[in-house]
């Protein structure tokens, strides 16, 4: 094995002492959004290769755009909230965001500083023409969106005294509850920024968190109940929990990634599955940064409740590491030991663990017990980019067997 500390790398590509701007959910809107420059933003991933390979052209490109073009860079690994809010699906993505900062163009070109800084400069032409036919502008279009699309309250609930219990005291949702003056100015200003916030918010979570909002002058009875004393309020509700003030920023971004650290706080664990065929595991790894796989002693060797012993504890780890979104795989010993021998399991001790990063074709052992204790151990030094990994042997998946499920039964 050899000692590698970029298995998951916890640090940005970027410095502060880069002409690359690194934007964040609390900066992105201030920075991006209400700008009048064009920019050039990467969403990126410090573990992904072409991401690392991008660096240097990024950072040569920004410096020579240095004071004509914005360029800028999201860990959308660290703030996947900000890369899922712009539909990131893979590393590097480089999105420009020109007249309309609100429809962001995917840039395809070559991924030299040469090709970057030619597109950067085409785009500029193409947004001064804009501006000097008067079609559009960098901030106005911004200011626009909060007057039109982004000023639809359309996915915003608006709650009474009257159906406020009934929507959110006896949901199973998550509930985020805007308490707002008509006449407020703070009011005014954020609710352009919720309004928007509620339909990504709608559309990222499948509707499992909700924005609404409440005239606290009219549904007095509400706004006593709750003690509001100044507007806008916002107050997070969870079933069978008291209700917290939300204490965060009021930009659009900064609203949606809390609303998705809430979602993913209820969400359920990931599923835990059996490898009964190649599609198994590789749809798992390859759809996830880490896949945890686990391989336990044959049925014979421990009963189903042995067995079941072991799958809780994989289930209950899932749960405690849910948010870092990694696939969980089992196998029973000998049933994958082409798998096994790749991972340098094969022949013995089980049960055993890997953690694999199909994207570079690493894996990392537990060394520790198979237990609460010593997979929470191995998981977190994994989480902060510690422990020793090797290459997957032959560089690749090996073929898989497709075999029966277990059926739950003993032997």
């Amino acid at each position: 094995t050899v000692s590698c500390t970029l298995f998951l790398a916890v640090n940005g590509l970027y410095s502060a002492s880069d002409d690359v701007i690194e934007l964040t959910p609390s900066n992105f809107n201030k920075e991006v959004i209400q700008s009048d420059s064009l920019w050039l933003v990467e969403f990126y991933a410090p573990w992904c290769g072409h991401c690392q390979r991008l660096t240097p052209e990024w950072k040569k490109a920004a410096t020579a755009l240095k004071g004509v073009v914005k360029v800028g860079a999201v860990d959308a690994d660290k703030h996947q909230s900000l890369g899922g809010q712009y539909g990131v699906r893979g590393f590097p993505t480089i999105k420009i965001f020109g007249a309309n900062k609100n429809k962001a163009e995917d840039y395809q070109g070559g991924r030299t500083s040469d090709a970057i800084v030619d597109a950067a400069l085409s785009a500029l032409r193409t947004l001064v023409k804009e501006r000097l036919s008067g079609r559009s502008g960098g901030y106005s279009s911004g200011k626009q969106s909060r007057e039109s699309g982004g000023g639809d309250k359309k996915d915003v609930i608006e709650l009474t005294d009257d159906s406020f219990d009934k929507n959110v005291i006896n949901s199973d949702d998550v509930w985020m509850v805007e308490f707002y003056a008509p006449w407020c100015g703070h009011c005014k200003n954020l609710e352009p920024e919720w309004a928007a916030a509620a339909t990504e918010v709608k559309e990222q979570t499948k509707g499992k968190v909700k924005l609404a909002a409440v005239d606290a002058t009219v549904n007095q009875m509400l706004a006593s109940r709750y003690g509001i004393r100044g507007f806008p309020t916002i107050k997070i509700f969870q079933k069978g929990e008291d209700p917290v003030d939300y204490d965060g920023g009021r930009t659009r971004s900064d609203i949606i990634a809390r609303a998705l650290d809430l979602f993913s706080d209820n969400a359920p664990p990931p599923e835990l599955l059996e490898i009964i065929s190649e599609d198994v595991l590789k749809s798992t790894c390859e759809a996830h940064q880490l896949c945890i796989i686990s391989v336990l002693p044959h049925i014979l060797d421990t009963g189903a409740s042995g067995r079941n012993s072991y799958l809780d504890v994989m289930l209950k780890m899932a749960e405690k590491y849910k948010k870092k979104m990694w696939g969980w795989l089992w196998t029973e010993a000998g049933a994958q030991s082409d798998l096994e021998s790749s991972l340098g399991i094969g022949g013995f001790g089980y049960p055993a663990m890997a953690a694999v990063n199909a994207r570079k074709m690493k894996f990392a052992l537990l060394k520790g017990s198979f237990s609460e204790q010593g997979i929470n151990e191995f998981l977190r030094e994994l989480s902060v980019g510690r422990g020793s990994t090797a290459p997957v042997g032959g560089g690749a998946f090996p073929k898989i067997h497709s075999v029966e499920p277990w059926d739950g039964k003993d032997g």
